[in-house]
């Protein structure tokens, strides 16, 4: 038998819930894809520059949705996406979790992307499967996981 997956959401959670999600999306073997580290900054590259437009499109793409910190590192992408009161949500009764908002913006998002980076050339580029996320309780979290968004360069280079 084989190794089973380790489900990432919160069991029961309806993710079209109006709220504040930390996500962090990592790529494939977690490759520094995005950026580069040059004199102790990071700096993006073509690829890093279409994960930030992409981004910053969720928006326009999602009635409703809107970003807010965020930062694209060399392997992987940390966001807050928050869902309002007033977003558009399709019924997902009886069709899975795959059909709640924040599933739909980050496999979408994911899609973007990798279409971007694979006309560019870049035909291996993949993403590690599902992402990681965290449903933001209070005023106090989102602070910390702000500050932890614009922090994570420091970290990162710092880890190198």
């Amino acid at each position: 038998m084989g190794k089973e997956r380790r489900l990432n959401r919160l069991h029961g959670f309806n993710y079209s819930s109006a709220g504040y999600y930390f996500v962090t999306i990592n790529v494939h073997g977690r490759e520094p894809v995005f950026a580069s580290a040059v004199n102790g900054t990071t700096g993006l590259n073509v690829y890093g520059c279409f994960a930030e437009r992409c981004w910053s499109e969720i928006p326009g793409h999602f009635a409703g949705c809107f970003t807010d910190e965020y930062i694209i590192m060399p392997d992987h992408v940390h966001g807050i996406i928050i869902i309002g009161e007033n977003a558009y949500n399709e019924p997902s009764a009886g069709k899975g979790p795959q059909y709640e908002k924040l599933p739909v913006i980050i496999g979408s998002y994911k899609s973007a992307v990798s279409k971007l980076i694979h006309r560019s050339g870049r035909k291996d580029f993949r993403w590690q499967k599902s992402y990681h996320d965290r449903i933001i309780r209070d005023q106090h979290e989102l602070e910390s996981i702000r500050e932890y968004i614009r922090l994570n360069p420091e970290r990162w280079l710092a880890a190198r």
